[in-house]
């Protein structure tokens, strides 16, 4: 998990992220085959690789035949620019989480219902095979993670949540934002009334018919919500302090040396390590060696001290880092960090208090803010 294997997988992988990726990531083809998706989430997840430039190489390769992978790119932007503004939704799902697990410990039938559903052995063709490889592997393909939503909720009947929080366990690239606001979506929490209901035909033509469940209720109406997640003005960044500062890097921004910050000026730099809630050893492991990647390349490329941050690490020094989207890198940010925020999330996040549609028709001004 390091800046060198991101570049070589996106190396690897961008003569795919034209007319290929359109006509072909719909289909699941299975743990032994090679993703039809580009497999740059975990990458991009700890921005080992940015958008900005994953984007550009797709552009460069294939013009506007890449739309369509810039638009799934454009729709991790979007949950994040959207928890930023509405991040009651983040909270909620912690409540949710809790009160789950609670009902886990004194629920006989429901704790059974789940613990079958997290080991394999619901009996459901496809599903049961998809719990496991999200254990052993850490990854799913998308159109995976979505059926396997729709089962957890709608035929299992299983809370939306206790799903949401078994994928960020054990997802490589999990993220807060992406996570929690697809199984939501899913739901039909997010674009309320309009769910997505897992179909046994649609598994077996997208699986190449490797699957074909049956029992899987179709039929079922979308879940609702009492109260309404507030909007939320986003935050504005903050100015850049004179003289030397102490730099924070944390799992949601591990390539410093992008940042608009002079070289000069960093005199010392910490590493803020903060796992997703019950991460597993493999995303911990995951985070840890990312952290360790990112800390040696900003050590050198600041030409300072790059180490874990700890109460002093920082001294009496400024502290500044890229900007903690809500989720846990931003519940332990240390009070007092500076906060920068990238041309991209800057140009992206005001348009994203909505529906995808609305981001979606400012792609091409996004882009043309961050090449200028």
């Amino acid at each position: 998990m390091t800046r060198e294997a991101g570049l070589a997988r996106l190396a690897a992988i961008t003569d795919r992220l034209g007319p290929r990726y359109a006509a072909e990531r719909n289909t699941a083809p299975g743990p032994d085959a090679e993703t039809t998706t580009s497999a740059l989430s975990p990458y991009l997840r700890r921005r080992l690789t940015t958008e900005q430039e994953i984007v550009a190489r797709a552009r460069e390769a294939h013009g506007g035949a890449a739309e369509k992978f810039i638009s799934e790119v454009f729709w991790r932007t979007y949950f994040k620019g959207y928890l930023e503004t509405h991040p009651a939704i983040w909270a909620d799902y912690l409540r949710l989480v809790a009160a789950g697990e609670e009902q886990l410990a004194t629920a006989s039938g429901l704790r059974r219902a789940y613990e079958r559903a997290v080991a394999g052995r619901t009996g459901i063709e496809g599903f049961d095979d998809w719990a496991r490889e999200l254990v052993e592997t850490g990854w799913l393909h998308n159109h995976a993670r979505m059926w396997f939503a729709s089962i957890w909720i709608f035929t299992l009947r299983l809370p939306w949540a206790l799903g949401a929080d078994f994928f960020l366990r054990h997802l490589l690239d999990g993220d807060p934002a992406s996570n929690t606001l697809s199984w939501r979506w899913v739901a039909g929490l997010h674009t309320r009334g309009k769910h997505y209901l897992a179909r046994d035909e649609n598994i077996r033509r997208h699986t190449d018919g490797r699957f074909d469940p049956v029992g899987l209720d179709e039929r079922a109406a979308p879940l609702s919500e009492v109260e309404i997640a507030p909007t939320v003005p986003l935050a504005p960044a903050d100015p850049l302090p004179a003289g030397s500062v102490a730099l924070l890097i944390h799992l949601d921004d591990l390539h410093p040396e992008s940042l608009p910050l002079d070289p000069a000026r960093v005199v010392r730099v910490g590493g803020l390590l903060a796992h997703a809630p019950g991460a597993s050893e493999a995303v911990r492991a995951a985070d840890a060696a990312a952290m360790a990647d990112a800390l040696a390349r900003t050590g050198a490329h600041f030409a300072c001290p790059a180490m874990p941050a700890d109460a002093g690490w920082s001294s009496d020094l400024p502290v500044v880092g890229a900007w903690a989207p809500v989720g846990p890198s931003a519940s332990n940010l240390p009070a007092g960090v500076l906060r920068l925020r990238r041309t991209w999330d800057e140009a992206s996040w005001p348009h994203a208090t909505r529906g995808f549609f609305r981001m979606r028709t400012a792609i091409p001004r996004i882009l043309d803010a961050v090449a200028a």
